[in-house]
């Protein structure tokens, strides 16, 4: 039996599915943030782009999404390595600096369901931007995106 390609493959070696599957579904990435300009420092808020659907924490028009979001950012390799506000949780950014995926990974457990079961993703903890203006967002700070994972 091979070892996992997520451990034998840099991001930029993967084939496309091999890419896609290592979103572990949480959510996390499609958080509207806040970014202090004087000290840089980012918070999540629970303010979730309008494309996600916040049942199944996945985007409802990925194939389409930057042109119906123009401010969606894309994950690439080059991305994943310069965005400093991808959780420490993430599959993309583990497998950059080299750390394994977590137990409740898709890909580690077998199940899209533990990211949930997990706590981690943000499923029943959002809301829609829809209707939400930017100053309003400061009332929607949530901490949890940022906090560690703990693993079993």
């Amino acid at each position: 039996m091979s070892d996992p390609f997520w451990t034998t493959k840099a991001l930029e070696d993967m084939s496309p599915a091999e890419w896609e599957s290592l979103c572990d579904g949480c959510g996390r990435c499609c958080l509207n943030k806040l970014e202090d300009w004087d000290t840089g420092e980012i918070v999540f808020t629970t303010v979730a782009c309008t494309l996600l659907n916040s049942d199944t924490c996945r985007c409802r028009n990925y194939e389409n999404r930057a042109a119906v979001v123009p401010d969606c950012v894309t994950l690439t390799p080059a991305t994943v390595r310069e965005i400093v506000w991808l959780p420490d949780s993430c599959a993309y950014r583990k497998v950059a600096e080299g750390r394994a995926l977590s137990w409740w990974h898709p890909l580690v457990s077998g199940s899209a369901e533990t990211v949930h079961e997990a706590g981690v993703s943000v499923k029943g903890r959002t809301v829609s931007e829809d209707g939400i203006t930017l100053e309003e967002y400061e009332h929607f700070v949530a901490m949890w995106p940022g906090e560690p994972v703990e693993e079993n």
